[in-house]
């Protein structure tokens, strides 16, 4: 019997459901305890759809939140690229819903910003596409609209290397502080953002080398590397090291006011493009960046045969492949393969010419 009552308490209805039992209590009559029983049967037979988790968000939120994501996980070099790129898509759709972000709104967005070019607009679609995946990823969103855009074709060209002469009318123009901080950077080969975070913690004068770290590896984890000193390096740092300020760890730093707080504070830099464009200029030569250092190191290493192997754990690259991107010298094996083909054809030349004389 599924409704019965309990003296001095009043009616309960109780009865099982797919091996589930259900009972309730304490109703004054037995009419009133059927009714509910009846209720909670029709609730079972026709049981109200679960609501779904909702799957969208303002896209200004989407993109905190990967902000946020990649200044912990990912170098201060992408953090500052991806938070310039971000600006410009909250100007575009910062009032937007993530799910009223259309594909021919942002293929559109993308046409624009192609005429800067193509490479630009290459991107801006790596870094749209991983912001909404980071969103799907973490269950906030559903759809990526740039997924199925496909990539601008770009037309390669040999990247500009300055040659050693014009680096070295550089550096010249350089206050002295700026002159260490340049010729470090070209001593090591090493990233900017790795010189900007070096401590004299990480300089070993006894065995004439420095660890460089660099957050290049998926994760975010900080991945340091030995790199020897040259004769110069040597020189620059020991003497840098004797005239330190004890109080602060950094090789090199400065002094700059907070955006913040408006106070006056000492630390590592963390950009200085300006530096470079204002330099170029002084000594009269074509403009290069901080970068252009790794790419000339590398080719003057691969030019005096130094294995490919040496260049990439100087470079701290984990493959191979990226490290022959930074190889712009013509080795001596290509040199002599197109000598030989050259003598060749000087004896294919001279025999056709002989032949033409016998006729």
């Amino acid at each position: 019997m599924s409704v019965y009552s309990v003296k001095g308490k009043g009616w309960r209805y109780d009865f099982t459901h797919r091996g589930i039992r259900y009972t309730e209590a304490w109703f004054k009559t037995k009419t009133a305890a059927k009714e509910a029983e009846a209720e909670k049967r029709k609730e079972l037979k026709n049981p109200t759809p679960v609501a779904e988790m909702p799957t969208d968000m303002a896209f200004l939120e989407l993109v905190n939140l990967r902000l946020d994501h990649v200044k912990d996980y990912n170098s201060e070099i992408y953090y500052s690229e991806y938070t310039y790129k971000a600006k410009q898509w909250i100007k575009t759709w910062g009032d937007l819903l993530c799910s009223q972000i259309t594909q021919k709104m942002v293929e559109l967005f993308l046409r624009n910003r192609r005429k800067v070019s193509p490479q630009t607009a290459n991107k801006e679609i790596r870094y749209l596409k991983a912001t909404f995946n980071y969103g799907i990823k973490k269950g906030l969103i559903s759809d990526n609209p740039v997924d199925g855009i496909e990539f601008f074709p770009v037309e390669k060209t040999i990247k500009y290397i300055p040659s050693s002469e014009d680096i070295d009318k550089v550096i010249k123009k350089a206050d002295p502080d700026t002159q260490d901080y340049l010729w470090t950077i070209r001593e090591t080969m090493a990233r900017v953002n790795e010189i900007n975070r070096l401590k004299w913690s990480d300089v070993n004068f006894e065995k004439r080398y420095v660890v460089l770290y660099t957050r290049k590896k998926k994760g975010g984890n900080l991945t340091p590397r030995k790199v020897p000193m040259t004769k110069h390096l040597y020189q620059i740092l020991i003497r840098r090291h004797e005239k330190r300020d004890t109080s602060l760890p950094w090789v090199f730093w400065h002094t700059y006011w907070s955006s913040k707080t408006g106070e006056k504070k000492r630390g590592p830099f963390k950009d200085r493009k300006r530096i470079m464009k204002s330099l170029c200029e002084k000594a009269g030569v074509r403009y290069f960046r901080y970068h252009a250092l790794r790419h000339s190191g590398a080719s003057f290493l691969d030019s005096n045969n130094v294995p490919i192997g040496s260049i990439q754990r100087i470079l701290g690259h984990e493959n191979r492949t990226t490290t022959e991107i930074y190889i712009h010298s013509i080795s001596e094996s290509e040199r002599d393969a197109m000598a030989l083909f050259d003598r060749a054809n000087k004896k294919s030349h001279t025999e056709s010419h002989t032949e033409k004389k016998k006729e």
